[in-house]
């Protein structure tokens, strides 16, 4: 338990700083301010510290803190004067604090936001990131408190921790008087800091990931005396799989006399062991477990995989049982798997490990696999057995109340065993950071994302995170950004995955279909074109036809320049005797293995109609051909996978490790680093296990998402630009002070919507005009308008039920003379009720084109959204908007017009006029760039926006202010709450 805090007559102990955190080798550590409470600890852990230490943090030889020094440092006022502890275990392992400095005591000049910085780590806890983290926790801390600089002294000879300062990436000072170093930090975050951070934050996390799948030891605790139960069940798994490393049962209630169960060492506790233990895999009743973790982190063990049932899935008092689960373990630096989890395997042949309640490991190959879901686990493991594939790691991670998919993005980024990343996931509880990550990983190796749950609109029972609000097709959309796969079934999943982890990326979709059946063959041409893919017309090789046939026609179509990806079609074939053979599926997967080996690297898909032995013969057949490195359709975009048992050309990733340095992540594999196709030398290329599939539908759409990723990675290998406006229609600084005007200086926490009027002038600063409108309160008013504005005009209703909508008599548009819209105002006042109600207004007529509609939202999750649709039917009624992270790129507001169903309406449908899409474009930018300068600005909806052939107009827009959420991705590192 953390100690209870005095709380300061002003300001009272800030909870929020609190932060469980992952250093540098994979442990976790808890950052919390320093109370009153704190100065046993205090003196405890300073006595700890080496002399050297000590000398370099006081200048002077230091053996004690006196009486005066414990209270100094342990009473702060949470404002000018704060410290920050790192503990483990309840223990203080490194401090730091800030004092402010100003004029008293001081040099009249000094500026009362800077302030002084001091920090100490223990000698047996430096060089595991501590001090790296503390300092972006409380410069984090200290701009809260309106402190914008650091000032710090640095003895020359205290290299760690000039270096700490030199790497954070903030803008810094530095000059050398009377003897120390003096160092000036600007705590304001810049690119550099935030990309070391989140440089920091992968390999810490991978790392943590890493120490749960590669240990040196494990033990299970709950092994039964008898054979059954889980705890046997997962040794029996353990040792069948030929764990490489030593193993151990426990079991508080063996014999004292007992040696061994099942041939390994039986113990009562782990302290009976008298070895480090590294993994532990809990199987005890849920209220065993908090003893068995408390022994776990005692003695040292470095990571727990919790079996046991009986957490938040059973209700109010089983979520508190797991909240503090993972409490206790964090204290001790432990990561959690589950609790409620199916187990972890790792087919690496230097590990061996099946901690699962999987009978079997399965075949090694290249595919990385995370489940929340046990039992969706098991079936996507009997899938891929069935289908021959193999697997670099799977998690199934049960109630996910720590370890998640974004540390496991994490750890796949640059795993060299894995090139294809399957998650199945039912909760996003940081869908910003998880398309972050997945945008990254994808990068280099594709991410195929089954995501359940997905219209329940509740969180799954036990997930410790509750599920994003976010609308599924946004989510879609999103992930469709940030370059994931996006697939709707575990079977989707499967048919993917295969098709990636061992055949090359298509550089198009142009599709060559080629089998010994006409009609499969026009089954999968029709197939393609429904998925939007090129494909050649069907070459029928007969019902006659032979392996030889099928090698040659498929080493013809893939030696051919107009073909990217080949499906071949096959069924049982003649015999000479004139019946149907299922032939030998052998003798067909050795030709079809022969050709692609042979030709240039392009995918193939065998979709068979039983066929014996031919799907297990695919899967099963490799070889590695020497040839030049092909050309791919653009540098970067190769083969994501390989054979399986083949080596990569990788060279080895360095994983942070203690006392190590952080050594920036190598590509994950040799298809994921740029290579110049014409100057690259010959080289070894492995031919991976050909997919094969039951129905065409399933080959085609796995081919047609390979295609889809492909033309993501060639883009994101030149990414697009946030531009930068660089004329006078951008005030920033005009923005910033009308918002802070209308919020005011104690702004309501709901929000306010602005009136048209302030509106017009808030988007005006970012170049953005929103057409004219006066009040029309009676026909003779509305005259007026329309002689001010000039004919022709439009009439229209302003009140919110029936604001656009033209279907109920609440618009009327190209109003020419004063008598139609004398006319048109008595219709409307008959039609809906008193002007008063309806709030008519006059505007001038628009020049003709398309009515779209343009907004921005900020989700409390996924942060600033920008949506784009046509007005009326298609988005309202269909769901066709498109949307996209912000800050919006050029290249992303160009695919974001084209990317609704109904685009081809705006580039010349049916002979139409194409309308102006680059003044749409410059549109949506200025949008994403105004939510983005300003977060107060949390919704925007520009309605109409009518986009004719040269310019276009906004009719309508609606802005709506309030405090800006808080920005965790910005933020100083911490795991998420539990």
């Amino acid at each position: 338990m953390e100690p209870s805090p005095e709380q300061s007559p002003h300001h009272a102990y800030p909870d929020h700083w609190e932060a469980d955190v992952v250093l540098r080798d994979g442990g976790t550590a808890r950052i919390r301010p320093i109370t009153t409470d704190d100065a046993e600890r205090l003196v405890s852990f300073y006595e700890q510290v080496s002399p050297e230490s000590k000398y370099y943090r006081f200048f002077a030889p230091y053996p004690r803190l006196s009486a005066k020094d414990v209270h100094r440092f342990t009473h702060h006022d949470y404002v000018d004067r704060v410290g920050l502890a790192v503990t483990v275990g309840g223990e203080f392992i490194a401090t730091v604090r800030y004092d402010r400095i100003d004029a008293r005591g001081r040099p009249a000049t000094a500026p009362a936001d800077e302030a002084e910085v001091a920090f100490l780590v223990q000698d047996a806890h430096q060089g595991r990131g501590v001090a790296s983290a503390l300092l972006e926790h409380i410069a984090a801390v200290a701009r809260e408190r309106g402190i914008r600089r650091f000032a710090a002294e640095v003895l020359p000879a205290n290299n760690k921790m000039i270096k700490v300062f030199r790497d954070a990436g903030y803008t810094q000072q530095r000059s050398f008087e009377d003897g120390s170093v003096h160092l000036t930090l600007d705590l304001e975050p810049t690119a550099e800091s935030l990309a070391v951070q989140r440089g920091r934050e992968q390999r810490a996390e991978a790392r943590s990931v890493q120490r749960l799948l590669a240990p040196g030891s494990v033990a299970v605790i709950g092994v039964g005396r008898t054979p059954g139960g889980v705890g046997r069940t997962v040794l029996r798994n353990l040792l069948g799989a030929g764990f490489t490393g030593r193993t151990y049962a426990v079991n508080r209630a063996f014999a004292a006399d007992r040696a061994t169960i099942d041939g390994v060492p039986a113990h009562r506790s782990l302290g009976e062991i008298g070895e480090p233990v590294d993994l532990a895999v809990v199987a005890v009743p849920a209220e065993r477990v908090p003893e068995a973790v408390a022994d776990c982190g005692e003695h040292g063990v470095q990571g727990l995989v919790v079996l046991s049932a009986g957490y938040a899935e059973w209700g109010a008092e089983g979520r508190e049982r797991q909240r503090e689960l993972v409490r206790q373990a964090r204290s001790y630096g432990m990561r959690i798997v589950g609790p409620n989890a199916f187990g972890v395997i790792n087919n690496s042949e230097a590990v061996r490990l099946n901690a699962s309640l999987a009978p079997e490991r399965p075949a090694s190959g290249r595919i990385g696999l995370f489940t929340q879901s046990g039992a969706i686990g098991i079936a996507l493991l009997s899938g891929l057995y069935r289908r021959g594939a193999g697997l670099s790691t799977f998690i199934s991670a049960g109630n996910r109340a720590d370890i998640s998919g974004n540390d496991f993005l994490q750890y796949w980024y640059e795993d060299p065993d894995t090139d294809v990343a399957l998650l199945y996931l039912e909760s996003l509880g940081n869908p910003r950071k998880f398309t972050r990550l997945a945008r990254r990983t994808a990068a280099v190796k594709p991410v195929v994302v089954v995501k359940g749950a997905r219209h329940s609109g509740s969180t799954p029972p036990g997930h410790a995170v509750p599920i994003s609000r976010i609308p599924d097709a946004t989510v879609s959309a999103l992930m469709r950004q940030a370059g994931v796969i996006r697939v709707d079934t575990v079977t989707e999943m499967v048919d993917a995955g295969l098709l990636l982890a061992d055949q090359p990326l298509p550089a198009g979709g142009r599709v060559a279909i080629l089998g010994n059946s006409e009609s499969l063959g026009l089954l999968t041409y029709d197939a393609c074109l429904a998925e939007g893919l090129r494909p050649r017309p069907p070459r029928d090789l007969t019902t006659a036809a032979t392996p030889q046939d099928f090698r040659d026609a498929l080493a013809e179509a893939l030696a051919d320049e107009g073909c990217d990806a080949v499906i071949v079609t096959a069924i049982p074939w003649v015999g000479e005797d004139g019946r149907a053979e299922a032939g030998d599926g052998e003798v067909l997967a050795t030709a079809l293995h022969s050709a692609a080996a042979a030709g240039p690297a392009k995918p193939v898909a065998v979709v068979h109609v039983e066929i014996g032995g031919l799907a297990e013969a695919l899967a099963a057949a490799t070889s590695t051909v020497t040839q030049q490195r092909p050309a791919q359709a653009s540098p970067g975009v190769q083969a994501p996978g390989h054979a399986s048992g083949t080596p990569t050309t990788q060279p080895p990733v360095t994983h942070a490790s203690p006392g190590g340095t952080d050594t920036a992540p190598a590509a994950a594999s040799d298809g994921a680093r740029a290579a110049d196709p014409d100057t690259a030398p010959a080289t070894a290329r492995a031919i991976g296990r050909i997919p094969a599939y039951p129905a065409a539908e399933r080959a085609v759409r796995a081919l047609a998402e390979a295609v889809k990723y492909a033309q993501w990675r060639r883009q994101a290998a030149v990414p697009g630009k946030v531009p930068e406006f660089l004329d006078d229609t951008i005030d920033e600084a005009g923005a910033a002070a009308r918002i802070d005007a209308l919020l005011g200086k104690d702004p309501d926490p709901r929000g306010r919507p602005l009136s048209h009027d302030e509106a017009g002038e808030l988007l005006a600063c970012y170049g953005i005009t929103v057409r004219s409108t006066l009040p029309a309160p009676d026909a003779e008013a509305a005259v007026a308008a329309a002689a001010r504005l000039g004919y022709p005009v439009a009439l229209k209703t302003t009140a919110p039920h029936l604001r656009h909508r033209a279907d109920l008599g609440g618009v009327r548009l190209d109003l020419a003379t004063e008598s139609a819209l004398r006319r048109a105002y008595g219709e409307l006042v008959d039609l809906l009720g008193k002007p008063a109600e309806l709030r008519p207004v006059v505007q001038a007529m628009a020049p003709r084109g398309v009515d779209t509609v343009v907004r921005a939202t900020i989700d409390p999750a996924a942060g600033a959204v920008l949506s784009f649709g046509l007005a009326g039917a298609p988005s309202e009624l269909l769901g066709d908007i498109a949307h996209r992270l912000v800050p919006a790129t050029d290249r992303d507001a160009a695919e974001l017009i084209r990317s609704i169903r109904a685009a081809p309406v705006l580039f010349g449908w049916r002979g139409s006029a194409p309308v102006d899409t680059a003044a749409l474009e410059e549109l949506l930018l200025r949008v994403s760039l105004l939510v983005d300068d300003h977060p107060e600005v949390v919704s925007i909806a520009l309605e109409p926006v009518v986009v004719a052939t040269q310019g276009l107009t906004v009719l309508g827009a609606s802005v709506r202010l309030a405090p800006p959420p808080p920005r965790t991705d910005l933020g100083p590192r911490r795991l998420s709450n539990y």
